[in-house]
This record gives structure tokens, sequence and C-alpha cells, in this order.
């Protein structure tokens, strides 16, 4: 489907080395990308995201760009570094976000607050604000926010998630808002419950979320989606055949709500 659709194409993933991101980056290079950029925390994870793109595409120039998205220097300093190797930067994808369990709200620690939104939240702003003046300065691009449906629908033991990922959604619109005039483009993707992830491994290792997501895998009548199920819409959103869309969130969640 999105053979030669990226064609010369610079895109830049973050926490991308496993689950619907590396998924997305895979189909960015097969879809002739000049080069994907991944990024993540751990430098082996980042080695094996960067053997499973090359596989997929051989050719394709690739990179993997090791730190913590809540460190705004770092992240000025990361989108610097593409922007002069590369040239100008045309798709971002935000994705990742830090490990979380569901869990009651009284349950969570006032001292985790700060380290959730900064993971969740405060990553997508400082990835925004470094790459959104390079977008404007092409007079193109395309972001796409990978959320969740906590942010749309309220979910038991997902507080903080849900407060986030609705904060990220909202950003994402307004920011969409704001860049269409410089045909720069924001989009939302917001899966639920994703099999063959490592937030899958995380929930059902956890008898209070395992319970509550179980019930939510059976109203799953389409099937619980995998990252492959989520990635092409990733890709469809930052590529030309979604280049009237911008300030959506969709979600893709095999029927478990209708969000």
């Amino acid at each position: 489907m999105f053979t030669s659709m990226f064609d010369g194409q610079v895109v830049l993933l973050t926490g991308a080395t496993s689950g619907i991101g590396l998924a997305a980056a895979e189909l960015f290079a097969r879809g002739g990308a000049r080069a994907v950029i991944v990024n993540g925390r751990d430098a082996d994870a980042g080695a094996a995201a960067l053997a499973r793109i090359r596989a997929a595409a051989p050719g394709v120039a690739t990179e993997f760009v090791a730190g913590d998205l809540r460190d705004a220097q770092f992240v000025e300093r990361m989108c610097r570094g593409v922007l002069a190797d590369r040239g100008r930067l045309d798709i971002f994808v935000h994705g990742g976000g830090g490990d979380i369990s569901p869990r009651p709200f009284v349950d969570i620690d006032p001292a985790d607050y700060r380290p959730l939104i900064d993971s969740h939240f405060t990553s997508l702003l400082h990835c925004c604000r470094a790459i959104a003046p390079a977008m404007i300065r092409q007079g193109a691009g395309a972001m796409v926010v990978i959320a969740s449906d906590a942010g749309k629908v309220a979910t038991v033991g997902e507080s903080i998630i849900g407060a986030m990922k609705s904060a990220s959604i909202m950003f994402a619109r307004t920011l969409a808002m704001e860049l269409s005039r410089h045909k720069v483009r924001v989009n939302c993707v917001t899966p639920s419950l994703t099999v063959d992830t490592k937030a899958y491994d995380r929930i059902m290792s956890s008898e209070f979320s395992r319970r509550i997501f179980e019930r939510a895998a059976r109203r799953a009548r389409l099937g619980v989606p995998a990252p492959t199920d989520v990635a092409p819409l990733v890709a469809f959103l930052a590529s030309s055949m979604a280049s009237h869309i911008t300030g959506q969130a969709i979600s893709v969640n095999g029927g478990i709500s209708a969000a």
C-alpha cells in the first residue's frame, strides 16, 4: 500500500524501539523514506530495532538516537542533529511515554505525578517545540502523536495516563490549527489494548489491570489489535493520502469502544 509513498522523506520516530512505533518505522522504510531515525532510551533495543528496519528495507538510511525525551536539551540536540545531517524533517511520530501500570489513583504515590506527566505529555511538548519551527520553514510536514483511548474514555486505573493522553490529544488538535497555515498537519492515533507490546505485558502481569482489560478484550469483536494493525494508520496520516486531514484523533481498538 505504501510503496514509494515516502520517497525521499526524512522520518523521526520517538519511543519507537518496539511496538507500534517500530512497526510504523518499518512501513516508512518500506515506503521509500530516505532516512528513518528512531529514538529510545535503551541502546540494545535501538540496535535490534535498526536491524529489523534494515531487514525490512535494505538500503534505507537508518539511525538510532539514544536519549530521554523528558530532557528538553536532549530533544533540541536530537532535532538539530537530524536537520543538520539530513537537511530537513518531513515526518515526526511521537510514541513511547515510559512504563506505567494501571492502578487506582489513591494507590499512586504523589512523588510519581511529575515523572508520569513529563513522560507522557511534557515530552511531546519538548519534541513539537523543537520540530515545529523547522516544518514551518519548510512549508510542509506531518506530525502523528500516538496517544491512547484512555484520553477519550474514562477507564478505571488510568486516571493520570488518561489525563495526560487527553491533554496530548487536545494539544495536538490545537497545534494542528496553529500550523495549518504553514501546510503542517498534526493528528493523533489512539489505540487501546494492543497485543505484542510491552504495555500489554505490564497490564496482564497485574491482577488488578488484567481483570479490567480482559473484560475490554472480550468487547473487541474484531480482535484485539497488534502493532501491525495500528501502524498503517500512523503511516496513512503521515502520507500525502491524508493531505486534507489534520486535528483528528482516530481510534484503533478492535471494537472495544466507539471512542
